[in-house]
């Protein structure tokens, strides 16, 4: 099995903000696996709260190489594991082998990967677009720019969040969703919830600093919108510990380290009865694509991270106003466009 790397630095299309930081662009490291006559793809993007850097992914995926050159016929789990035991400190590259594993393993199989597990897609919960922290008029004309989409979700944090949401409200009947990304305390989110629920927003994901866990049961237990975990939820062990202080989880992939895991966070939450979502960051349409294959699984998600690039450096599944479009390709349907290097 051959291991190729390519790092991207993806261009946004407009500034995207959140309570704790700014972007214009996107490092992003692409991996691919070849066994010869097909190959898959996955992504890590990297992310300065998690230190996670083209370097440091680049240096946990080398150290690997031994283990994939004598794999030909490719099972991800086994792969998984043998791979979390080398690299298990570093979750984002993990997650970009474990998607690349499953794409080719599909492919090898002559399948899209949620058909090999036996999943049914023609119910499958909308994407949400989401809405970057800025001036309320540059919000607005996120809004107006990608009209009729059936959910928003809007990135808050700021002096004067009502007001943003108020506004909005005024130029789409589309549901809501609002992610504070940790910028609220627990007597805010209380308060916020109230009004929040008359604006039509369906839950708060994340409001609190993931360590404060004794403000996320008192939100737990008098916020009049269910809560939802982002930061608090990063790895397996995680679900266990956001019951009965969150209503469901977000999971993301490149935190968790892959689809892998994340199937089994799905299961433990679903068993919790807590809500399941998978989040995305911003990447290509690689690691949407690998995305896409649990979606049958969820009640949320938000996967429109290549929808805010203007260039994307692959071609995978497409949201056409939310709804998620699966190519007729095998695997998770994700193929790189270009090999370059990051500029």
């Amino acid at each position: 099995m051959k291991l190729s790397l390519y790092p991207f630095n993806l261009q946004l299309k407009h500034v995207f903000r959140i309570s704790r930081d700014s972007q214009s662009e996107q490092a992003t490291l692409v991996i691919e696996l070849n066994d010869g006559r097909h190959n898959g793809f996955g992504e890590a993007p990297t992310d300065p709260f998690y230190e996670i850097t083209i370097e440091n992914l680049t240096n946990s995926l080398e150290s690997i190489r031994t283990l994939l050159e004598p794999v030909r016929q490719i099972e991800p789990e086994i792969i998984w594991q043998q791979a979390s035991e080398l690299m298990p400190d570093n979750l984002f590259a993990l997650s970009a082998l474990d998607q690349a594993a499953y794409d080719l393993w599909g492919k090898q199989k002559g399948l899209p990967v949620y058909q090999l597990w036996g999943l049914d897609n023609a119910d499958n919960v909308p994407s949400s677009f989401t809405i970057g922290i800025d001036e309320i008029s540059q919000m607005v004309e996120r809004i107006v720019e990608v009209p009729d989409w059936p959910i928003y979700k809007i990135k808050l944090g700021t002096e004067n969040d009502i007001e943003i949401v108020r506004e909005l409200r005024e130029h789409t009947k589309s549901l809501f969703r609002v992610d504070a990304n940790c910028g609220w305390n627990a007597e805010q989110t209380v308060h916020n919830s109230r009004i929040l629920r008359t604006l039509g927003v369906e839950f708060i994901e994340q409001p609190l600093d993931p360590e404060d866990w004794d403000g996320a049961k008192y939100v737990f237990e008098n916020a009049m919108l269910p809560i939802i975990a982002d930061e608090s939820c990063v790895s397996e062990d995680d679900i266990e510990r956001c019951h009965k202080y969150f209503h469901g989880v977000n999971i993301k992939l490149c935190k968790c380290g892959g689809i892998t895991p994340a199937r089994r966070m799905i299961k433990a939450a679903r068993e919790l009865c807590m809500k399941t979502m998978i989040g995305c960051m911003v990447e290509s349409s690689v690691g949407i694509s690998a995305i896409a294959q649990l979606l049958p699984m969820l009640d949320y998600v938000d996967m429109d991270g290549a929808e805010l690039l203007r260039e994307d450096v692959a071609t995978g599944v497409i949201l056409e106003k939310g709804h998620c479009l699966y190519p007729e390709e095998n695997g998770t349907g994700a193929q790189l466009l270009q090999h370059c290097s990051i500029s």
